[in-house]
């Protein structure tokens, strides 16, 4: 069996460890286990978690124990990674509340039912810590000096860096040395913008226990375009469709630029490396195979097989409208009161109805440049009337640029 590490280097998820060789010797020899923490800020994992996740999940089929840690605890606190203010603090209840709803998300990726891997929450030990203690036992092993070197903390000095922050890594380091003592975890993974605190917890470990740990991170995804990866014009992509509707997580992932469709296959799906080689050959108008090949994949680990077939054929249908009746039942919608759509609706006010635009000069803009479209007719005129007489099978599909659809739907 391949050690992991191996499947994570094919697949692009390396950019810093701290002993490589040594994980790797690990790794190939023992079960190891491992970490990696998720703070219940939201009520839903986002795109930027999946790295993380897919990651956790090629180290379990390679046999290795996860441990997938909620920061119900380190969650009061707010990591200060990658971040240029403090985060808004949250109540106990909300971060209770959010920890159960990413819990499920996290376990569409590693499965906790046969008893191998493992779900903390790390309120357990961090919510009632005695502080004189805690400064006493751990803070002692933290030099200010060090602290200060890492770039999270160097970045926040400049547009301030609160006490309550500055304690975020003393508390994940702790994480990883609760970790060691009760599970034996030896690698804690996360991405790159963790390296100070996943070193930290390492360092720790160490002083204390006077046993090797080790840290691996992933690199900063971005997209060939320049976008911002997982970044909608609605803002993130989550993994709850109570946020981002399974047809718009589809979409977002059949419409990324040909450059990275074979880059996203490698990190985004389970597919074979030799598969993915084949797709990413394809050129011109068959890279678009590709791409719903990547979507469908992807849409189905997140949100299960039903909703990716019914996305996909949503999605051939909104460009197709000879598909059969039902299948662009997925795409999103808002309603109308068919009074008011008598009664005319400024194609304007239609639009921004819609997410496709948050506002009526948003709206405007994209009639004057020629994105605007219904039921396939471009809208030229600013002050186009839309009234029942424009309905097709009772509903309006809205279109915004090449790729962006909607429907609008008659309410009786």
């Amino acid at each position: 069996m391949r050690d992991g590490l191996e499947v994570l280097e094919e697949r692009g998820f390396v950019k810093q460890c701290t002993d490589l060789e040594a994980l790797r010797n690990r790794l190939h020899t023992e079960e190891v286990t491992f970490y990696c923490g998720f703070d219940p800020t939201h009520s839903s994992l986002h795109a930027g978690h999946l790295i993380p996740l897919f990651a956790m999940a090629h180290l379990a089929r390679a046999g290795h124990r996860a441990i997938a840690l909620v920061g119900g605890g380190t969650a009061r606190i707010g990591d200060p990674s990658g971040k240029t203010e403090m985060r808004q603090m949250l109540s106990v209840e909300e971060i209770k509340s959010n920890a159960q709803s990413i819990r499920e998300q996290i376990s569409r990726f590693i499965d906790f039912k046969k008893g191998k891997a493992i779900l903390e929450d790390n309120a357990k030990w961090l919510a009632n810590l005695n502080y004189i203690d805690f400064l006493r036992d751990i803070g002692r092993h933290f030099s200010v000096n060090r602290m200060l070197s890492y770039e999270t903390y160097k970045a926040r000095l400049e547009t301030g860096l609160t006490f309550i922050e500055f304690n975020y890594q003393l508390l994940q380091a702790y994480d990883f040395l609760v970790l060691f003592k009760k599970y034996g975890c030896r690698l804690q993974i996360g991405g790159d913008d963790q390296w100070g605190n996943i070193v930290a917890g390492m360092d720790l470990i160490r002083r204390v226990e006077g046993e090797e740990a080790y840290g691996l991170t992933f690199p900063l995804v971005t997209r060939a375009d320049g976008k911002k990866m997982g970044k909608t014009e609605e803002g993130a992509l989550f993994l709850n469709s109570n946020f981002t509707t399974a047809y718009e997580f589809y979409q977002y992932w059949r419409n990324v630029p040909d450059q990275d469709v074979e880059r996203f296959l490698l990190l985004y799906t389970f597919l074979p490396v030799e598969e993915i080689g084949k797709l990413g050959k394809l050129k011109d108008k068959e890279i678009n195979f590709a791409k719903e090949k990547l979507a469908f994949e992807i849409t189905k680990i997140v949100h299960g097989e039903e909703k990716a077939n019914n996305a996909r054929e949503a999605a051939k249908a909104a460009f197709d409208r000879s598909q059969a009746e039902g299948n662009r039942s997925a795409i999103p919608y808002v309603t109308v009161s068919g009074t008011a759509l008598s009664e005319g609706i400024s194609a304007i006010e239609l639009f921004t109805k819609t997410p496709l635009c948050s506002s009526n000069s948003e709206a405007r803009r994209l009639i004057n440049q020629g994105g605007a479209y219904i039921n396939e007719k471009k809208i030229t005129d600013i002050n186009e009337r839309i009234d029942s007489s424009w309905l097709e099978d009772d509903e309006l599909l809205l279109r915004a640029g090449k790729k962006r659809y909607f429907r609008v739907i008659v309410e009786v």
